[in-house]
C-alpha cells in the first residue's frame, strides 16, 4: 500500500511509479506474492492525506486495513505555498521571521497522526511502516540552478534538510523506519548531481530515480513484519 504524492504516483515521470518497482523486487527477494495498491495524490500534502485517513470510508482507510507493508512519502507540498519566498532566498529575511515554521509544525504533528492512523486501522497486526524522506521538497539540480539564484538553491537544501529531520524524528518517535533518500540521490549513482535521476521538470524523479526509490525500501526491510 503506498501513500503519498506525485513522487508516490511517478508524477509526470511516464515511467513506473516506485511502489510497483518495490512490489515486484519484493516478490523476487521476499518469495512471495505482492499485491501493490498506490493511492498516491499528486498535489498531496500531510492534512489531506491525513483526513482520508480519518475517514473511515476512504479507498485509503479501506486499503491501509488490508495492508501489511505502508509506503508514505508525503510533506513536500506543505511548503507550496511559500515555494516563490523560498527559491528566491526571501524566505529567512521575511518580517514575521522564518516564513515556513508554521507548515514545518503542521507537517510534523500530521505525520504522527497519520502514523497513528495506520496503526488504528490495522488493528494491532504487524505492520511494516517506510517514510520516505526527500532529495528535495522542491526542484533539483540543474533546473533549480537555472531557475533560482544561488541564496535560492541554498535555501530550498536547508528546508530540505529540516524537513527529513522531522520526518525522521517522528519516525523514530512512532516506532516507524525512516528512509533516507537526500544521500542515495546525492550519492554515486548521481556523481554528486541530482539531475540524472530527475525528470525535465527537476522535480519528480525519472525512471531511474523511481527505481533508486525502490531499491532503498526494499534495503530498508520489513521491521515490524518480519525478522531480518
Amino acid at each position: 500500500m503506498a501513500l503519498g504524492d506525485s513522487v508516490t504516483t511517478g508524477g509526470p515521470c511516464g515511467c513506473t511509479p516506485f511502489p510497483q518497482l518495490y512490489g515486484r523486487l519484493l516478490a523476487q527477494v521476499r518469495g512471495v506474492s505482492a499485491h501493490v495498491r498506490n493511492l498516491g495524490l499528486n498535489g498531496q500534502d500531510s492534512g489531506g492525506l491525513l483526513a482520508r485517513l480519518q475517514d473511515d470510508g476512504s479507498p485509503e482507510s479501506a486499503a491501509v486495513r488490508d495492508a501489511d507493508i505502508d509506503l508514505v512519502t508525503i510533506g513536500a507540498n506543505d511548503f507550496a505555498d511559500q515555494h516563490d519566498n523560498v527559491t528566491a532566498g526571501r524566505c529567512s529575511d521575511a518580517p514575521t521571521g522564518d516564513c515556513v515554521q508554521d507548515d514545518l509544525a503542521s507537517m510534523r504533528g500530521n505525520l504522527a497522526r497519520i502514523i497513528a492512523t495506520i496503526h488504528r486501522l490495522r488493528g494491532g497486526r504487524p505492520t511494516a511502516v517506510l517514510v520516505t524522506g526527500y532529495w528535495n521538497v522542491f526542484e533539483d539540480g540543474s533546473v533549480a540552478r537555472r531557475s533560482f539564484p544561488r541564496p535560492g538553491v541554498e535555501a530550498t537544501q536547508r528546508l530540505t534538510e529540516v524537513t527529513n529531520a522531522a520526518v525522521r524524528s517522528v519516525a523514530q518517535r512512532t516506532g516507524t523506519t525512516y528512509v533516507d533518500l537526500y544521500a542515495p540521490f546525492n550519492g554515486p549513482e548521481s556523481h554528486g548531481d541530482t539531475t540524472v535521476l530527475l525528470g525535465p521538470d527537476g522535480d519528480h524523479p525519472n525512471a531511474a530515480g523511481q527505481a533508486l526509490i525502490a531499491r532503498r525500501l526494499l534495503a530498508a526491510g520489513l521491521p515490524g513484519l518480519v525478522d531480518g
